[in-house]
């Protein structure tokens, strides 16, 4: 695994969490249990700090960084799709970040909302909880109901996914 003290920033990684070897953690992230970091992603904790909740999985490609001013903080049981990017917000519990999607500095996911594939929440923007925001620059939704089943369904997946690959996955070149 790819794990970097940077300086005095060490990384605080509970010990269930899974860190698949081609991802990348530096600095000041703080990994609760379940956590899952898939191949490609990278959390660096260079100028402010990162937490990621209990049984969130950071899927391949994703980017999670923060700013002296902005931390990031993402919630429990989040889902952070294949390439996203989130970089000083804050993103409650039971999220879907989708793929390709980009969160800025400032913004806020509320608990329960869907942020959608490659939409762009700028600076400060709200998204409120159970909401959906969508395009770029992302706008608000209305009526549009959050399929919570399917974010619990991927939750558990990717963690017992984490159980598999820590258990099995070898190099073999």
């Amino acid at each position: 695994m790819a794990i970097y003290a940077l300086a005095d920033r060490v990384p605080v990684i509970s010990d269930d969490v899974y860190v698949h070897p081609e991802a990348t953690v530096i600095g000041a992230v703080t990994l609760l249990a379940g956590v899952s970091i898939w191949p490609g992603a990278v959390l660096r904790g260079d100028y402010g700090t990162i937490t990621v909740g209990e049984m969130t999985n950071v899927q391949d490609g994703t980017v999670v960084h923060c700013t002296p001013v902005h931390p990031t903080t993402i919630g429990a049981r989040c889902v952070l799709g294949h390439n996203a990017h989130v970089e000083g917000a804050t993103v409650g519990d039971d999220v879907l970040i989708a793929s390709g999607s980009v969160v800025l500095n400032g913004a806020r996911v509320g608990d329960g909302a869907v942020v959608g594939a490659g939409a762009v929440v700028p600076f400060d923007f709200d998204v409120p909880a159970r909401a959906m925001a969508l395009g770029v620059p992302a706008k608000i939704r209305p009526g549009v109901e959050v399929a919570q089943g399917h974010l619990d369904i991927n939750v558990a997946g990717y963690h017992q996914n984490a159980r598999y690959y820590r258990e099995h996955l070898r190099r073999i070149d």
